[in-house]
């Protein structure tokens, strides 16, 4: 009763403020803010290491595994990201995590629950979205793997538990380290703010790039007993 419900909203509200392009302010497409032109022009992660989604040449076989993987495969299961960082994707992230516009959100939720739908990603009992240090949230005003997870969780009928995960310490921004620095600023930094029985759980972010922030829960979450973890993510960096 509830999906009908938002359904009828979500046609009510499309009638009344029809779907503009987020990127260049035209008609949007198929029911979303985003024009026939611009969605042709996005970079979607096809082509990529069948673990930890990191982008690789079109001309490797499907299934394969980058060389990191070969070497020591990472502490979740597998990682499905929409898309490669590029192109127009850094600017919708970036007007969602930086300039409040959340419906960019909603935009790239979408996006990500169709990319699952398509890889057959399999279904977990439990969407915990990468947390923010409190202080950080207080400064935003919202956390943007929240917003994005909440339209994931709507699209496929999942559970979204956006305070589970806690960010205990504020550690400084991850850009521009290089990845064992990035490991060394997370250690210790998340941890759970009660139990979880969940035995399948999905760590949902904004962006994956080395991998350090999703690693550090995964290794929190099966030290709490979680026995499968998989990564769910907006975009990939090369």
């Amino acid at each position: 009763m509830v999906f009908k419900v938002y359904n009828w909203l979500n046609t009510a509200l499309n009638g009344l403020y029809p779907p503009t392009c987020l990127l260049c302010g035209t008609a949007g497409h198929a029911g979303r803010d985003l024009c026939a032109g611009c969605h042709a022009d996005l970079p979607f992660n096809r082509d990529c290491c069948s673990r930890c989604a990191l982008p690789l040449p079109a001309d490797r076989p499907r299934p394969s595994l980058c060389g990191a993987c070969q070497k020591k495969p990472p502490l979740y299961r597998v990682c499905h990201a929409a898309f490669r960082y590029e192109g127009q994707v850094p600017q919708l992230v970036g007007g969602l995590k930086f300039h409040g516009r959340l419906s960019c959100g909603r935009l790239l939720g979408q996006y990500l629950a169709q990319a699952l739908q398509e890889h057959q990603a399999e279904r977990p009992e439990l969407i915990l979205p990468v947390p923010l240090h409190r202080t950080r949230l207080q400064d935003r005003g919202y956390n943007q793997a929240v917003e994005i997870a909440r339209e994931v969780g709507h699209a496929l009928r999942l559970p979204v538990d956006p305070a589970r995960c806690v960010r205990k310490l504020a550690t400084p921004p991850q850009t521009g380290l290089k990845q064992r620095e990035r490991r060394r600023n997370l250690r210790g930094a998340f941890d759970l703010s009660k139990p979880i029985r969940a035995r399948h759980v999905a760590v949902l972010d904004d962006v994956v790039t080395t991998g350090s922030t999703v690693t550090e829960l995964a290794r929190l979450l099966k030290r709490a007993g979680v026995g499968r973890i998989d990564v769910w993510a907006v975009a990939r960096t090369a």
